[in-house]
């Protein structure tokens, strides 16, 4: 193997000193752009590579920022990630990615896995279970930049990058108003998560401003999976409850809903939320959210809290589009 060029190596290919070339490569302004130039070049040519851990250890921190996500082979997800390392690749820096697989006690175990590691930040999207936020608490202590995405806890402060989940909700609820459709059930997430309470919230909002009184039995709690949409409409039906559309604060839920209603050749409007790649193909009206551009914004957010004096507490807030497909076409 071959013997890693050091600092001192290419200090004594120049007949200078080890200190000249250490500021070299760190550009300090000390050094002429002359000599910088030339030790780059020489550098270069001896193929130096910066050693890692001797940065961090001078910086207290790694060139690499933490990410925690739910699980990663959501679509959805798949593309903040995306979103993320797009902006970190831009700014030098890598993105270490941890899944939570929607369990608050493996969420906690990342954070500290990610701490321990000294990442330079930590961007993160809670799990349906998350409801203490002592480990949020800890990144903080220890003085890491911090961002919540998406799934964001009620009544705390922290930077975050959402949707505008309420104006999503509410335009969903309101295009099916329009079309006329009286009986609107809510397929809802966990309401202790800020952005399916804001759903919710738009839902009952857009309720009110048609003239419609809003019915809490129409509320279906925490009903996200394609499992539960298909359990929970059936259930529905058998219990002749009256409704003649659906607003699913997800797709899944919505594709659940849709299949067990195609198996019994039922009419009911449908709408999700994320516009999930296979709501096209079975023409499901849906919120488009603009996943890559939270994820863009998040990492945004991140490292302008890298270059802040002062620390400050910034909500980024992404405008949805309601994609009208054929699920929300009144029968005639």
């Amino acid at each position: 193997m071959a013997k890693q060029v050091t600092i001192k190596d290419i200090a004594r290919e120049l007949n200078t000193n080890y200190s000249t070339v250490s500021r070299a490569l760190n550009n300090n302004p000390r050094i002429s752009e002359e000599t910088r130039t030339a030790i780059i070049s020489k550098a270069r040519e001896m193929g130096y590579k910066p050693n890692k851990l001797a940065q961090q250890l001078k910086t207290g921190h790694s060139n690499t920022i933490g990410l925690i996500v739910p699980r990663i082979n959501r679509v959805f997800f798949s593309n903040v990630i995306h979103g993320i390392e797009i902006i970190a690749k831009q700014q030098g820096y890598n993105v270490l990615i941890c899944q939570s697989y929607e369990s608050f006690e493996e969420e906690k175990r990342n954070i500290q896995t990610l701490l321990s590691n000294n990442v330079a930040g930590i961007i993160m999207s809670v799990t349906r279970e998350t409801k203490d936020i002592s480990e949020f608490d800890k990144i903080i202590e220890n003085d890491v930049p911090f961002v919540l995405f998406d799934r964001t806890l009620e009544n705390t402060q922290f930077n975050e990058v959402v949707n505008d989940n309420f104006y999503g909700a509410y335009q969903a609820t309101k295009h099916l108003i329009q079309q006329g459709y009286k009986q609107i059930i809510h397929f809802a997430g966990p309401l202790h998560l800020k952005n399916y309470n804001e759903r919710l919230l738009g839902y009952k909002e857009a309720l009110k401003d048609s003239g419609m009184a809003f019915n809490p039995d129409l509320v279906m709690a925490d009903v996200l999976t394609r499992e539960k949409g298909q359990e929970t409409i059936k259930e529905l039906i058998n219990n002749n409850i009256a409704f003649d559309a659906v607003f699913s604060a997800s797709d899944f839920s919505a594709l659940g809903a849709m299949l067990y209603l195609n198996e019994i050749k039922k009419d009911i409007a449908l709408i999700g939320f994320a516009n999930e790649p296979f709501t096209e193909l079975i023409g499901l009206t849906t919120v488009e959210q603009y996943s890559k551009s939270i994820g863009e914004n998040s990492a945004k957010l991140l490292f302008n809290q890298f270059n802040k004096k002062e620390k400050s507490l910034d909500v980024v807030k992404i405008k949805p589009e309601l994609i009208i497909r054929q699920s929300t076409n009144k029968k005639l």
